[in-house]
């Protein structure tokens, strides 16, 4: 019997011998090797300026406290996500509003999403499941038809810039994805990565944001307010203070989920093998589509047609017409056959947390519907096409 992980890290010694640099270096907090991942991290995306920190979720909360959104504002996200792109929402004192999926589908039902926006509304938070991106040219649309109603924040010169709802992208499974020939970070208002250890791309912890040019408000002072906002308000880091001026600062009283240098270099290293490993992932959902083509299993479709493409991040399966037993069921048979296999989300509402925020997963039918015969199989770049044919027979035996 073979033993298949979910999802371990792709690590070789290129990344071990850069992490042993930095490590010798003398120089391990954030420091250069963070600012020149920051700088490959836009080069890759095309985007001016990246900011690197300690997670997606941290990318995400500063980025509504950049936007100055706080309590009396409504933030809308999808019911159908892992609770960071809610929770941060609750971080800043915002109320979450949560929007069920369409029918049959892992995204938001975006006439539901329009229907929500009020005056109150400051933001919206899509989630790119699996790393297929959501449909931007949809909410952008959503967000200027309802320019109307939008109450910019007299205290935040970035809300007034925008005149209508932000739009922060949870692109935490989506690094190097591709939208109507644009790449993921240059379509919605800001986007947050995830470099997480089951990521494509691994930090081991540690995410990114970057974000579009917005008229009349520099990016150089962005990046400044985010370095504020995630190291204390302090006016200097410790690479800065290190050149004989140690005088500084605190400006505000902000928070602390900078990037260390040791971090960084492991990205740089992920980062100069990723279209490898992008392309691999895309081979693989390739032997998984077609071992499953006769047979009652239904797989998200992973878009690659020129114009648009996945980040190929995970193989969500779905068993159409079966419940909640037997997917579990099935998961357990697949785990004593040594597959590890997971669930892509168990909806919000259906959580301890979000009902005692007052969701019901009863007003949630389809992201229900979704979550009820979900399966996720094993997508990871250490998988040989033998363990991918592995996992799809125990797969087939197991239904």
């Amino acid at each position: 019997m073979r033993v298949i992980q979910f999802s371990p890290p792709d690590i070789s010694d290129y990344e071990i011998n850069a992490v042993v640099d930095v490590l010798k270096s003398g120089w391990i907090t954030t420091g250069q090797k963070t600012k020149d991942f920051e700088k490959e991290i836009s080069q890759y995306c095309q985007t001016y300026k990246t900011v690197c920190l300690n997670s997606a979720t941290a990318c995400m909360e500063l980025t509504l406290r950049l936007l100055g959104i706080g309590e009396g504002d409504e933030v809308i996200t999808s019911a159908y996500t892992y609770t960071a792109s809610a929770s941060v929402i609750c971080h800043v004192g915002a109320k979450p509003v949560l929007i069920d999926t369409s029918d049959n589908s892992f995204q938001m039902d975006y006439d539901k999403l329009s229907e929500a926006v009020t005056s109150r509304t400051k933001a919206v938070i899509p989630v790119d499941i699996a790393g297929v991106m959501c449909d931007y040219d949809r909410i952008m649309s959503i967000a200027e038809d309802k320019k109307s109603l939008f109450i910019p924040s007299k205290s935040n010169d970035i809300q007034e810039a925008l005149g209508r709802v932000c739009v922060l992208a949870d692109a935490a499974h989506s690094f190097g994805g591709v939208y109507n020939g644009k790449n993921n970070g240059t379509i919605a208002d800001f986007t947050a990565f995830s470099f997480h250890a089951v990521k494509n791309l691994t930090t081991a912890e540690g995410g990114a944001v970057t974000w579009n040019e917005i008229d009349g408000i520099n990016s150089d002072e962005i990046y400044k307010r985010f370095m504020l906002l995630s190291l204390h308000g302090q006016s200097k880091d410790a690479l800065a203070k290190s050149h004989g001026t140690w005088e500084y600062d605190i400006l505000n009283t902000g928070y602390k989920c900078n990037m260390p240098d040791l971090m960084a270099g492991l990205g740089l290293a992920q980062l100069k093998r990723y279209a490898e490993m992008l392309k691999r992932r895309h081979q693989m959902i390739g032997i998984y589509n077609d071992g499953f083509k006769n047979f009652p299993i239904q797989a998200l479709d992973h878009k690659c047609d020129g114009a648009n493409m996945s980040s190929a991040h995970l193989y969500l399966t779905r068993l159409p017409g079966k419940d909640i037993s037997y997917r579990n069921t099935i998961i357990q048979k697949m785990s004593e056959n040594g597959v590890a296999c997971n669930v892509h989300f168990k909806p919000l509402p259906m959580h301890t947390a979000y009902k005692n925020l007052g969701f019901d997963i009863k007003d949630f039918p389809n992201a229900y519907d979704m979550y009820q015969n979900e399966i996720t199989l094993p997508l990871h770049t250490k998988l040989s096409d033998e363990d991918i044919e592995y996992v799809i027979q125990a797969m087939i035996k197991s239904i």
